[in-house]
């Protein structure tokens, strides 16, 4: 893996994670009792962006050390990739 596929690696499982972590913990403003005229009672009451963040960055940055070891540490090669059909005949 090199610089690039890293950086590309990262930001596609953080993007993901993100898309779990923002769900976490959300409360609609119907939920809360207090709907904000021209919004629709679905919208989050107090979305928490800066921590939902933060979260993300943490758990994307595990997330990646421990498929980067895997693939820098040689524990799955592209020929065990190229022969992953020959394990199930």
């Amino acid at each position: 893996m090199n610089l690039t596929g890293g950086i590309v690696l990262f930001a596609v499982l953080w993007f993901l994670t993100l898309f779990i972590v923002i769900l976490i913990g959300q409360q609609s403003q119907q939920d809360a009792g207090e709907i904000v005229p021209g919004t629709p009672a679905g919208a989050p009451a107090d979305l928490r962006l800066r921590a939902k963040l933060i979260w993300t960055t943490a758990i994307t940055a595990v997330i990646w050390a421990a498929i980067a070891t895997v693939i820098l540490g040689g524990f799955v090669t592209r020929a065990d990739i190229a022969n992953l059909d020959r394990m199930f005949r």
